[in-house]
């Protein structure tokens, strides 16, 4: 896999206060990332301690709600299943150089890769290369008869510039092995977004970048997927606040009551923000722009080879790889209408010790939510599926070694007793030698691709039977919900006023009668 910020951002130095190609310190050449670096933190003097002090740099932290300790170093998934053995190919999307084991210095200022986000174009990382870009022209991948150039580090040093929705997308987009695997609303559609794709990053619209939404703050991002923001009942922020508030909410620009149009109709909209969270009627599907997303992975069909005893891909009629020896079988999706839960902004996750219990379909991550509590919405998530390795006699799930080449890598011999047995080494994880594979389930939230308004959810949607929020509990849906009770007592009510009004329209019939034969006598 090669990993590329493709396209320049546009203006970037036409609209920043220094042009970098001046810099003498940035004239080079530079042998490695490293001195790129270096040159960097003689200018951006505290630029590599800030990185250092945020989960882009650690890929671990303590959830303040839960205590667990998350990060991408030791998180499992569903998709590429974990990061410990496999760190030379995982770590082309971290932000440093040479993460390729536990030996890693996470305190040297010059591993910092500052131009991962800040280039313009020009600069990839390859997989396998614990973070470095290639530093000469090499075969990529090796024995296929490609070759990829050196990239010219003063060249990209010298055109740096803000984030780019391709520097954030090349690792955002690209997670779990390919184009939209992970997420369902965040691939390299984006990066040419329509209205109809995403109102926010339209290119013929507001035009957002990534940090448009997600502001940094001497370099730690707002926003995440593992500590997230379930609801924000407040108004709007002003640009630059400070506050303990997430700035990548929806109510941190629109506020809680954000329906203007129409007063009755604004009203009953706003209303439902204290039940609802905006993307739930704001994004009606995702993977909407024309890449596919993985809705499942059975690492259980991986391995089939070939009758000479190669691995091999089978396709769909789009083009799209179904099948995979390497990684097994694949269920894609497009244009997918999300799920509905309650969701307080609470998760936790199956961690490598968490024992599991094989009889039921695992849940990598559980979504907390209590329905109508006030720090409780109904949320939009994609609900991914896979089938994965766990221990059968510890009862947890197992990270195999599978991407550097070696004789224990599955990419390589296809024999899960070894891939396996590596990767609980790599991680001292105890390991019984017995595997089995389970069934699991992972929750991935959707917020990005809005729709135009036009395009939100109508009440129908929603207020009918086998209507999208059907399998939501804790909510009473006028128009699809019904209590025989209160149907006899509201129809009886009714009869009532009809007969009132029909006796009274009777008397003041006959009393106009009576009133008339008075005044003509």
């Amino acid at each position: 896999m090669l990993l590329m910020a493709a396209s320049a951002l546009a203006g970037a130095s036409a609209t920043g206060t220094a042009d970098h190609a001046k810099f003498d310190g940035l004239k080079g050449p530079f042998r490695t990332g490293a001195e790129v670096t270096r040159a960097c933190l003689a200018c951006h003097t505290e630029a590599a301690r800030q990185v250092m002090a945020t989960r882009h740099w650690s890929w671990e932290y303590v959830n303040a709600d839960t205590g667990q300790k998350l990060g991408k170093k030791t998180m499992l998934n569903g998709f590429c299943i974990g990061n410990r053995s496999n760190e030379p190919f995982c770590q082309s999307c971290h932000i440093g150089y040479g993460w390729k084991d536990e030996t890693f210095d996470f305190t040297a200022e010059d591993a910092v890769d500052c131009l991962a986000c800040h280039n313009t174009g020009g600069y990839r990382k390859l997989a396998g290369f614990a973070g470095h870009p290639p530093y000469e022209r090499i075969e990529y991948p090796a024995k296929s008869g490609k070759f990829i150039d050196a990239v010219d580090l003063a060249k990209v040093a010298q055109q740096v510039g803000a984030t780019s929705r391709q520097t954030c997308g090349v690792c955002h987009y690209y997670g779990g092995g390919g184009d939209g695997v992970k997420h369902g609303d965040l691939d390299s559609s984006l990066n040419k977004a329509t209205k109809e794709l995403d109102v926010h990053m339209a290119q013929d619209g507001l035009d957002f970048s990534c940090a448009s939404c997600h502001e940094a703050d001497r370099h730690k991002v707002a926003g995440s997927r593992i500590s997230m923001t379930g609801a924000d009942p407040h108004g709007a922020l002003i640009r630059g606040q400070k506050t303990e508030r997430n700035p990548a909410s929806c109510q941190a620009c629109h506020g809680d009551r954000p329906h203007k149009d129409g007063f009755v109709q604004a009203g009953r909209l706003n209303d439902h923000t204290r039940t609802l969270a905006c993307q739930t009627c704001h994004i009606p599907e995702f993977a909407r722009g024309g890449v596919p997303t993985k809705m499942g992975w059975d690492w259980s069909a991986a391995g089939k080879l070939t009758p000479e005893g190669k691995p091999y891909q089978l396709k769909d009629d789009r083009g799209h790889v179904v099948y995979d020896s390497k990684k097994g079988e694949f269920v894609l999706g497009q244009n997918v209408k999300p799920d509905y839960i309650w969701f307080d902004g609470t998760v936790t996750y199956t961690q490598p010790e968490t024992k599991i219990d094989p009889s039921a379909r695992v849940a990598i991550n559980t979504f907390h939510g209590t329905p109508g509590v006030a720090e409780a919405r109904i949320w939009p998530v994609k609900t991914f599926h896979g089938k994965q390795p766990y221990d059968t006699e510890y009862l947890t799930l197992l990270v195999p070694h599978t991407a550097t080449p070696d004789d224990t890598a599955f990419w390589y011999n296809f024999d899960w007793a070894k891939a396996l047995k590596a990767g609980a080494d790599a991680s001292g994880q105890p390991y019984s030698g017995k595997f089995a594979f389970v069934e699991t389930s992972m929750l991935w939230p959707i917020t990005h691709m809005v729709a135009p308004k036009e395009r939100a959810l109508g009440c129908a949607e929603c207020h009918a039977d086998g209507g999208r929020l059907a399998a939501v509990p804790g909510i009473w849906m006028p128009g699809r919900d019904r209590d025989p009770l209160l149907d006899r007592l509201g129809f009886g009510l009714a009869g009532l006023m009809l007969l009132g009004v029909a006796g009274h329209g009777g008397l003041r019939f006959l009393t106009r009668n009576r009133r008339k034969h008075r005044e003509e006598n």
